[in-house]
């Protein structure tokens, strides 16, 4: 089973600024100091770009994770959608969207995950991993508005 979590906010940001901001590695490193994230494969500073991949090491729930993404799809300065490769979940895919609409710009996230083990991972991703990806990406997001 997957979940699927939906973010919209809005930003005096111009779109293309918002939209190359959300493809820096630096920025998602400072935007998740708290997990202690580190890029350490791939892409691991500057802005990750279409095909190229990044890997990623966090702890969440006391436990150290490496999940590496690929941007598999990428529209400047509309959408970019990145997908784990190799990681913790069954599937991550996380579609980044930027639209102006009059003064502000609107940047949706739609994370579609499953999580892995079965049963297992159903009874995580209904206990706490929704609303633990959930945190992060808002917390992420806070970050890139105020940039």
């Amino acid at each position: 089973m997957s979940f699927v979590v939906t973010l919209r906010n809005e930003s005096t940001l111009a779109q293309a600024d918002l939209f190359d901001a959300s493809l820096s590695i630096d920025a998602h490193l400072e935007s998740m100091s708290a997990s202690d994230e580190k890029a350490i494969a791939g892409v691991t500073q500057g802005k990750i770009a279409l095909g190229e991949t990044v890997t990623w090491r966090a702890k969440h729930f006391g436990i150290w994770w490496t999940m590496t993404s690929k941007i598999v799809e990428l529209d400047a300065p509309h959408h970019f959608i990145d997908e784990q490769q190799r990681g913790p979940f069954k599937r991550f895919r996380h579609l980044h969207q930027f639209e102006t609409q009059g003064a502000v710009t609107v940047m949706t996230d739609t994370l579609t995950v499953t999580a892995p083990c079965g049963v297992l991972g159903l009874i995580a991703e209904k206990l706490f991993l929704k609303s633990y990806l959930r945190k992060l990406i808002e917390q992420r997001n806070r970050y890139l508005l105020g940039a």
